[in-house]
């Protein structure tokens, strides 16, 4: 049995044993099922992904079953692996395994653990399934499943009105990306004849030039494709505009969090613009539109995440930036730069999710930093683990050493073939994401003063004194209270002691910290610009990748210089002199009431588009469902049945002599009918 076959469908087979024994089948049994299976799964991905690295493999497809053939429709299932496949069957398998056993600990009271399980395996075969297409409604199938399996995970605390809210939203927000994604498949088969994507990428060159009857109009062909396909790509990509759902999404528990928004899910776009890569280069306007949207997105979430309180919130701010990276990267021509960067970003940004997580899981729920401080003399373990992602999605390194953290690498290279693109929309590009960078050091290094320097402010928050005043502490957890005591403590943290993590959680956040230090040199060494290693799996430009050697060196050194930047402002502002951005805030109040309401958004979309739709909804319901539906259908039925009773009430009183005149009335009348005629 090819090994690709067992990465696959382990994690269905073990969502369904979870998800079916449920209770019955208990709690360790589920969890060890679940996360065996993804271990097994993460061990046998490594060595497909090692073979492409050395050169020792190539691309090959394992046909599943015949699937669908209906007229010129056939397509099989079956599952690919090159090089693109290889990069995301790592990714997915090993921050879903370190997820789930991270789960051990974060979930362990919880009374859901079998369901929860279940949904995270359910989540990652539908992302195997996506990755793994060999034509558009596979990957279609997969792309729907991590959706529904989103939504699920996102609500997993359902009781929770704020959870349940944020899972539809994040829902209906993914179907507007979803008709785009849908009608592009719908144009792809019209033009091709077919939905296998090896076909499609060999006769895309050939359709550049072509028009297309679209609503009314005649229109590029590719151009048209391309756009309705990366409409898709924005809404499973958080990209601005279709990214409202995201920040909302962290209603669900952490390990959603880090599963589905730092590493996964949210990059289902970006491999399919590279997978589909040749394509989007016949459209030059196409790649344009990917560019700016990605820079946009890149720049909006950046600025929104500097004014953020909740942890998690910010985190989130940063996976959308970090996207728009990678999008405007896909935009220039740089396909390999953009895996690159969602290679090493899966690594930190879920390390510094699960951190988050610890964080919380130390401070009894509290996700507000304002309520932090001096944490890292306290929880030391997760303090470490969150400076390892910080300083790699900061950027730091030394570029005459050529070594680095991973976003070091992965970063710099994107700005580097962004700038060497050239053009209007590249040069765009490398500005706003080199302004990112700054901003993104920024809001990092702030997360990191506010939680784990400075004086604790544990005795302000809710959620402590709750926690205090019911003598139960950590119970969530299931820790002893009275090893921590309650006495007043002099630092005025009313007794409350945060306290590391279990071990379940902190082996996890000691694998990814491995990974946001060395991920970047996987590709940075001979990998990224190797024509022999990408092989056909994207659309390669060997010119771009000579003319990224060729930048100017203030080019080369400009993320540094911005992180140094971003860094020296957080820290004279949080620890140098902290009455500055309080201060700040009452010069520019306008200003930070945009950000923190992150550009009102939300605000828009509810006046264009939530209200009308209630309104016409009760319109529909008021005027069409109860007014003329109800009135003539079921109330109408009812209203006549209920007078033909009052009538037969009258005619039946139960009466004997009454029933007997009525007998000699009919008789006389069947009688005299009779007579007279």
């Amino acid at each position: 049995m090819d090994p690709i076959l067992l990465i696959v469908f382990l994690p269905l087979l073990a969502a369904i044993v979870a998800g079916l024994g449920n209770r019955q089948l208990g709690n360790v049994a589920a969890k060890a099922i679940t996360t065996g299976a993804l271990f097994i799964s993460c061990a046998l991905s490594w060595p497909i992904f090692i073979s492409f690295l050395t050169g020792g493999a190539v691309a090959y497809v394992v046909p599943v079953l015949m699937w669908v053939q209906s007229g010129s429709l056939i397509f099989d299932w079956a599952l690919r692996v090159d090089t693109l496949t290889a990069i995301m069957l790592v990714v997915i398998t090993s921050v879903s395994a370190l997820v789930h056993l991270y789960s051990w600990g974060y979930m362990s009271e919880d009374p859901d653990q079998p369901r929860f399980f279940a949904y995270l395996s359910l989540f990652t075969f539908a992302m195997l399934m996506l990755v793994t297409a060999d034509n558009l409604v596979q990957m279609f199938f997969g792309w729907e499943g991590v959706g529904l399996a989103s939504y699920l995970l996102i609500g997993f605390w359902f009781k929770k009105p704020s959870a349940s809210a944020a899972a539809i939203k994040a829902f209906v927000v993914n179907r507007v990306g979803d008709l785009g994604f849908m009608l592009g498949i719908f144009g792809t088969f019209l033009v091709f004849n077919t939905v296998s994507i090896p076909e499609i990428l060999a006769r895309a060159p050939g359709m550049a030039g072509s028009t297309i009857g679209f609503l009314g109009y005649r229109w590029d062909t590719m151009t048209i494709l391309c756009i309705l396909l990366f409409i898709g790509a924005m809404g499973k990509s958080a990209q601005l505009g279709l990214h409202t759902w995201l920040p909302d999404a962290m209603e669900g528990p952490t390990p959603v969090s880090a599963l589905i928004h730092a590493a996964t899910m949210v990059t289902a776009g970006v491999f399919m613009v590279c997978r589909l890569s040749p394509m989007f280069e016949t459209s030059e306007v196409a790649m344009n539109m990917v560019t700016y949207v990605g820079a946009a997105t890149c720049l909006f979430a950046a600025t929104v995440g500097t004014t953020q309180w909740d942890i998690k919130r910010v985190i989130a701010y940063s996976t959308c930036s970090q996207l728009g990276y990678m999008f405007f990267a896909a935009g220039v021509g740089a396909y390999n730069a953009a895996m690159f960067h969602l290679f090493t970003h899966a690594f930190f940004k879920a390390l510094l999710f699960l951190g988050a997580g610890s964080v919380i899981h130390a401070m009894h729920h509290e996700q507000d930093m304002r309520y932090y401080g001096a944490l890292r003399k306290h929880i030391p373990l997760t303090f470490w683990a969150m400076m390892a992602g910080t300083l790699a999605i900061t950027g730091v390194g030394v570029y005459w050493l050529h070594a680095g953290f991973a976003g070091f690498h992965s970063k710099d290279a994107i700005l580097e073939a962004a700038f060497a693109s050239g053009g209007d929309a590249g040069q765009t590009a490398f500005w706003v994401g080199v302004f990112a960078a700054l901003l993104t050091s920024f809001y990092s290094w702030r997360l990191i003063f506010l939680t784990f320097y400075g004086k604790p402010r544990w005795a302000q928050s809710e959620h402590i004194q709750h926690a205090m005043h019911d003598g139960h502490g950590h119970a969530a957890h299931g820790h002893d209270d009275q090893a921590h005591g309650h006495a007043r403590d002099d630092d005025g943290t009313a007794g409350y002691h945060p306290h590391e993590s279990p071990l379940p959680m902190l082996v996890p956040l000691g694998v990814l910290a491995l990974g946001a230090v060395f991920a970047g040199f996987v590709f940075s060494h001979g990998f990224l610009d190797s024509a022999e290693f990408w092989g056909s799996s994207i659309a390669y430009d060997a010119q771009l990748m000579h003319a990224m050697h060729e930048v100017p060196l203030w080019v080369k050194l400009s993320a540094s210089i911005v992180m140094l930047l971003g860094l020296a402002t957080a820290w004279f502002a949080y620890i140098r002199k902290p009455s500055l951005p309080a201060a700040f805030v009452a010069q520019f109040g306008i200003l930070h009431k945009f950000l923190y309401n992150k550009w009102y958004f939300d605000e828009l979309y509810n006046f264009l588009f939530v209200r009308p739709a209630f309104w016409l909804g009760d319109k529909f319901w008021k005027l069409g469902d109860i007014g003329l539906i109800d009135r003539f259908g079921p109330n109408g039925a009812a209203w006549a049945v209920e007078q033909g009773s009052r009538f037969a009430k009258k005619v039946q009183s139960g009466y004997l002599y009454s029933y007997a005149l009525v007998m000699l009335l009919g008789l006389t009348a069947a009688i005299s009918w009779v007579m007279v005629k």
